[in-house]
């Protein structure tokens, strides 16, 4: 295949993803919870910084490209699937020091507002952590031009940061700074299917 017939076909395929994302507006896809994750990032007694991960993210992303503004998502995650490959230390996070995830085994999001244009977008949206519920404000990159799944859906992808503060949800009251950050950053990788 000579470079022109190449430069050609690749141009097709990537047409044919972002129309079938454009022609279904406003669309409904569902969140992978097999290929979603949140990863954070908190500092600990100021010289170190402990990372870990929580999965089992689920809900629904509504995109409008014509209007992003008019788009929203929904998502709760698993509490329960907490890792910072330390077993102790997921032991006490998951305690009603923390997460309480007994009582509590999820978090959610829910947008209140979308705003800039696709490919950065700033998402405004009530999380509610361990009881509480505060607005948080994420930048996201997307959405991803949809690719077809191996299962045969229309696959896309969100890559959100983010930051809270732990004091704002009440969250590990008993572990304040210095031995214990206040500012909790957090990633969202997101793949959702239609």
């Amino acid at each position: 295949m000579n470079r022109r017939i190449f430069t050609a076909a690749l141009s097709s395929l990537l047409l044919t993803g972002v129309s079938a994302f454009a022609q279904s507006s406003p669309s409904a896809w569902t969140i992978d919870p097999y290929h979603t994750q949140v990863d954070f990032a908190i500092k600990h007694i100021q010289v170190s910084t402990v990372r870990g991960s929580i999965g089992g993210v689920t809900g629904t992303v509504i995109w409008n490209d014509k209007d992003p503004s008019k788009s929203s998502v929904e998502a709760t995650i698993n509490t329960t699937t907490l890792t910072t490959n330390n077993e102790k230390r997921d032991g006490h996070l998951k305690s009603p020091d923390f997460f309480n995830v007994e009582k509590f085994p999820t978090m959610t999001f829910k947008s209140t507002a979308v705003t800039g244009v696709s490919g950065k977008l700033q998402i405004v949206g009530d999380l509610t952590l361990a009881g509480v519920t505060k607005s948080v404000t994420l930048d996201v990159d997307g959405p991803t031009p949809p690719q077809k799944s191996l299962g045969g859906k229309l696959a896309s992808g969100f890559s959100a940061t983010g930051k809270l503060k732990r004091s704002d949800f009440n969250f590990g009251p008993k572990f304040t700074e210095p031995a214990l950050g206040d500012e909790v950053r957090f990633t969202i990788d997101v793949e959702a299917l239609k």
